[in-house]
């Protein structure tokens, strides 16, 4: 395997560590091109898992690691397991679990009393979710795919995460993880704009 185009990452990425990159499941993959196609795949199969059948409640650190597994674990072999390594984003690992837990519970939360506007549940869930960066990969893709079952399971539409510009793909990318650094700061926005742009 040619480790040092799977290193090649994208502005804002979270590296793997060696032993992560050595959960590689597909052997024949050498290039970032053809990871990235293998990850799409492997995401698209996730998605439609997940958007098609009714779940009990995905608010649930037990649903979250079993739809990561589904959307990654044809690609890598620690899919939906907690991510063991520091990262240049999210909490300490021993606190990831329970990161997802309060996490979980304070969206309970705020869908019973309303709380927020729907929309703007869904994009701050997707901001601290991937805050937490449970995973050691897959975190953006995952916590946007999550974003959008909530919205789908309360009966509103999925969001667009930038692709209604018709921008090239590395603007919208720039702009999502613009958003997401604005949002750190309290800064919710560009993230609102963002998801529904």
């Amino acid at each position: 395997m040619n480790f040092a185009m799977i290193l090649d990452y994208p502005p804002g990425a979270t590296p793997l560590d060696p032993d992560e990159i050595a959960g590689l499941l597909p052997k024949h993959i050498v290039t970032r091109g053809q990871l990235n196609e293998w990850e799409l795949n492997n995401v698209t199969e996730g998605e439609r898992w997940a958007f098609g059948r009714k779940h009990r409640d995905i608010l649930t650190v037990r649903f979250i690691c079993s739809l990561h597994q589904r959307m990654f674990g044809e690609t890598w072999r620690w899919a939906g397991t907690f991510r063991k390594t520091e990262k240049n984003i999210g909490v300490d690992p021993i606190r990831i679990e329970a990161g997802l837990q309060e996490l979980c519970a304070d969206v309970k939360s705020q869908l019973a009393h309303h709380s927020y506007p729907l929309d703007e549940l869904a994009a701050r869930f997707s901001h601290r979710l991937v805050s937490i960066q449970p995973f050691p990969n897959g975190n953006g893709r995952f916590s946007r795919t999550m974003a959008d079952l909530l919205l789908v399971l309360n009966g509103a539409r999925r969001f667009t995460w930038g692709a209604a510009t018709r921008a090239p793909e590395a603007d919208a990318r720039a702009r999502y993880i613009e958003a997401l650094r604005a949002a750190d700061r309290r800064d919710y926005g560009l993230l609102f704009a963002f998801v529904r742009s």
